[in-house]
């Protein structure tokens, strides 16, 4: 039976680091409903500071400071929101707080995944119930704490036949194949590698339309060599990060050749879409649902669509909020004390209640 809808806010800041992702959602036990939406800018500063905190060796000092600071953040782009929407904090019921992923570490023999941005911070500024830490539950359950979509996305997409895949394309890619055992993993890079070499050589954020890309040429031995890579064959369970794909692993394969800077873009362009394709062949199915920031790239998904001429791709509704609308709904979830189907996805040992209250 359904009941009646709260109001919840989701917020995402992802790998790309191009901006915070709030949403404002009606959800029950059947439905999420998306009410608004907004991207809140991420101060260049600040954005610097993180990356170069996940590049090179900090303090402790540091590590607090990017806490606190995420922590303000995330309360101005909550308070945009509320502000533009004319809405009184009380009617919220809580807040989904993901946070900004510093290092993501679920394998070895002390596994961990660090996410910054004080929840303490945002509940005391605003009077909301936060839920936040949804990670580390699962990984103390043996699981990789990753991807979280795919729980959502069968939430979501559960009048919908299991012909169907679904595919988010943020800083890293996953795919979830729905169906009577739910499947999701990272296929590996997403925009992170594209955002990362345009902002090197052009100056700019992103490649819009992937426009600097479609005037390379793909280097395919370039090509070869990254999608060698054993992330790629390394089989599900399986998760990622800038810890794995980043200015270092990029540099590894390009060193002691000269490339020209915009064959290099279109050469990892054709990378995130076959590793993306590679996967989605692999379950036979019919339709592609594409969402995330890069499905607004449309070279990108004219790549993924050659690459699998005989799958439908199509984009998703709400796409760009999909992720952030995940956040709102694993907040119902902790507020509600429902585990999340996520065992079969992260290889936990049982599914749980994940996040935590901040009240």
């Amino acid at each position: 039976m359904n009941v009646k809808k709260d109001l919840y806010i989701g917020i995402m800041s992802g790998t790309s680091l191009d901006g915070v992702d709030v949403v404002l959602c009606e959800i029950n036990n059947s439905e999420c409903t998306l009410v608004s939406a907004l991207e809140y800018p991420i101060p260049l500063e600040l954005k610097s500071d993180i990356l170069t905190m996940i590049e090179s060796k900090n303090t402790l000092g540091a590590v607090g400071e990017i806490d606190h600071r995420l922590g303000l953040l995330f309360t101005q782009a909550v308070g945009a929101m509320l502000i533009r929407e004319s809405i009184d904090a009380r009617s919220i019921k809580a807040i989904g707080l993901h946070g900004q992923t510093l290092w993501h570490a679920p394998t070895g023999e002390h596994p961990f995944s660090m996410q910054l941005g004080d929840p303490n911070i945002l509940t005391a500024k605003t009077g909301i119930a936060v839920v936040a830490d949804f990670r580390r539950k699962d990984i103390a359950l043996g699981g990789q704490g990753a991807p979280f979509a795919p729980a959502f996305h069968d939430f979501i997409f559960s009048n919908i036949n299991d012909a169907v895949c679904v595919v988010n394309i943020g800083g890293m890619a996953n795919i979830t194949v729905l169906g009577d055992k739910l499947i999701g993993y990272d296929t590996g890079c997403g925009n992170v590698l594209l955002d990362m070499w345009i902002a090197e050589h052009e100056g700019r954020a992103y490649d819009k339309d992937g426009e600097w890309a479609r005037s390379g040429t793909v280097d395919y031995a370039l090509l070869d060599a990254m999608i060698s890579d054993d992330y790629f064959s390394h089989p599900y369970p399986k998760s990622t990060g800038r810890e794995k794909f980043n200015t270092d692993w990029l540099q590894s394969h390009l060193r002691g050749k000269t490339h020209n800077p915009e064959d290099v873009q279109r050469t990892l362009l054709e990378l995130t879409a076959l590793s993306i394709s590679n996967e989605v062949l692999k379950f036979n199915r019919d339709i592609a649902l594409l969402c995330g920031g890069g499905s607004k790239n449309s070279f990108l998904v004219d790549r993924i669509k050659a690459l699998m001429p005989n799958v439908e791709v199509a984009i998703a509704q709400n796409a760009d909020y999909i992720e952030a609308m995940t956040f709102a709904w694993l907040a119902y979830k902790r507020v509600h004390k429902e585990v999340v189907n996520l065992k079969d996805v992260t290889g936990a040992s049982d599914n749980a209640i994940l996040g935590g209250i901040y009240e």
